[in-house]
């Protein structure tokens, strides 16, 4: 009894359940089972925090769509967050410094013709940014180096291929310019954005609704969950699926699966009694899970975010107002519960924020941004350290912006392991340049392209140069006469009323 008055009530969550839901054989079959529930992790007290108002997006509507997507993608220059908007779909991008109230007349990314569903920005570029849309479509945008000061209608390519809405685009982890998207039509297609084709559709292997879709961490498989209750891993080159388990949570509610850096698979998903669960599966043997853990019996979809760096994986139900984090280790039960952020209010949708977005001298190893219903909310995750120095131990090397290989080089069949940097004297962003889409001309669409007169290569540079000027010039007096066309109507409207 002196034992058992020494355990918190968190740490009975550190227990295995087992799946015939016996605890007292897992309890007291195991007479070391005390000693090891305690357990020494440098993650044992990180704690979050939301920041102060003034800090926060105010003002802002989000997306009422139903789509379990997280509706916020962070990056270390941006927030981009899906928004309500009349006759189409569209998000917004703010500058990470544009906090407090935004303005109702904030320039909105919006050339989707129907609700955005799916936001993702690009890892080798901070720059750009991809969306999947019910209107059926996938389109990549280059948003300007300060951020938007006219609205942004014409995406740098569109990207057409599915039959239906298209709920989820990601990009590869190391491979430049390659993007996947999956849609409502049971289709996932992987894209060259560099040339606008697809390159790779991976049809008749989902027989419904694809509820989520990850890349391992080189980018050489990926792994989904559909509605069959299946997880899949897949590899896409081959076309083939290279495991696959049926039935990994028994509930009819939506599941998530992503990969870990060592190459386990981690589900989140609903029991047959709709208790939630999350689950860790080995793909090379998918017969039995790796652990099986039940947390409650909300209905909120978890969505997993995971750190590869300190193997933290946080759940943001949706509809929750918490954040439960947990550390995968290779020792039982293998999925650890740390501790849970709790707050007041529920969470429409999350943002997390790459590694090298932190501030590793306050010891921050995980930042959120918080959908509530009008406005998005960062939260820090802190380790309590004393020091102010660097604290190598929270922070290895992590995925750069660099990318490993270009797009031809995986669509031949190399891989590339992510290329890792030092966040030791903070990460300092590099230009990114801009993206170009040279789209191969189709031979069905008509007649050849004639040649081009000889010119020498300094001279076609400098056309080139001259033709992005102009069109660049062009872009911009096209979206100051929209601005000016709105301004003209709203001053008309207001013109209307007073002569009333």
């Amino acid at each position: 009894s002196s034992s058992c008055s020494s355990v918190s009530s968190s740490d009975w969550s550190l227990l295995p359940v087992r799946r015939d839901g016996n605890l007292s054989s897992v309890l007291f079959g195991n007479p070391n089972m005390f000693r090891r529930v305690v357990r020494a992790s440098k993650f044992r007290h990180v704690f979050g925090q939301a920041l102060k108002n003034d800090q926060c997006y105010d003002d802002i509507r989000v997306s009422r769509v139903t789509w379990d997507s997280s509706f916020c993608a962070v990056n270390p220059k941006f927030v981009a967050i899906i928004i309500e908007a009349s006759g189409g779909g569209a998000f917004l991008v703010l500058p990470l410094l544009k906090t407090g109230r935004i303005d109702k007349a904030y320039p909105t990314v919006c050339g989707h013709t129907g609700p955005v569903l799916d936001i993702d920005w690009c890892p080798h570029n901070d720059h750009v940014i991809a969306s999947g849309s019910e209107d059926c479509t996938v389109m990549v945008w280059q948003i300007p180096e300060n951020g938007l000061v006219t609205p942004l209608a014409e995406p740098v390519v569109v990207l057409e291929g599915h039959s239906k809405r298209v709920g989820i685009v990601t990009w590869h982890p190391t491979a430049r310019n390659v993007l996947m998207s999956a849609g409502c039509d049971n289709l996932i297609i992987i894209w060259n954005v560099g040339t606008g084709e697809a390159m790779i559709q991976l049809e008749d292997m989902h027989p419904d609704v694809i509820f989520s879709a990850c890349w391992s961490r080189n980018g050489a498989l990926i792994c989904t969950a559909c509605k069959d209750k299946n997880i899949r891993v897949i590899d896409p080159r081959k076309e083939k699926i290279v495991a696959e388990k049926d039935k990994a949570h028994d509930g009819a509610r939506p599941m998530r699966a992503i990969f870990l850096a060592d190459g386990n698979v981690f589900t989140t998903g609903f029991s047959r009694m709709s208790e939630r669960q999350l689950a860790l599966w080995n793909p090379k043997s998918m017969e039995e899970p790796i652990s099986v853990h039940e947390l409650d019996t909300s209905n909120g979809v978890l969505l997993p975010f995971y750190d590869a760096d300190t193997s933290v994986v946080y759940l943001c139900g949706k509809g929750d107002s918490s954040i439960r984090y947990f550390e995968i280790t290779d020792e039982a039960p293998f999925v650890h519960y740390l501790n849970t952020f709790s707050s007041k209010e529920p969470q429409r949708g999350m943002g997390y924020m790459p590694k090298r977005g932190l501030d590793v001298n306050k010891c921050e190893i995980a930042r959120f941004y918080k959908l509530h219903e009008r406005k998005c909310e960062p939260i820090i995750m802190t380790v309590p350290r004393k020091s102010d120095l660097f604290q190598d131990d929270l922070y290895p090397d992590t995925a750069g912006p660099d990318c490993a290989i270009e797009a031809e080089d995986w669509f031949d069949g190399k891989n590339g392991e992510p290329i890792l940097i030092s966040l030791k004297n903070g990460y300092v962003p590099g230009k990114n340049r801009d993206l170009k889409v040279v789209k191969k001309s189709n031979v069905l669409e008509g007649k050849p392209a004639k040649k081009a007169a000889n010119t020498s290569p300094a001279e076609s540079k400098q056309n080139e140069g001259k033709l992005e000027e102009l069109l660049r010039e062009v872009k911009s007096l096209r979206d100051l006469v929209t601005l000016q066309d709105r301004r003209i109507a709203k001053l008309e409207d207001q013109m209307s009323k007073v002569a009333i």
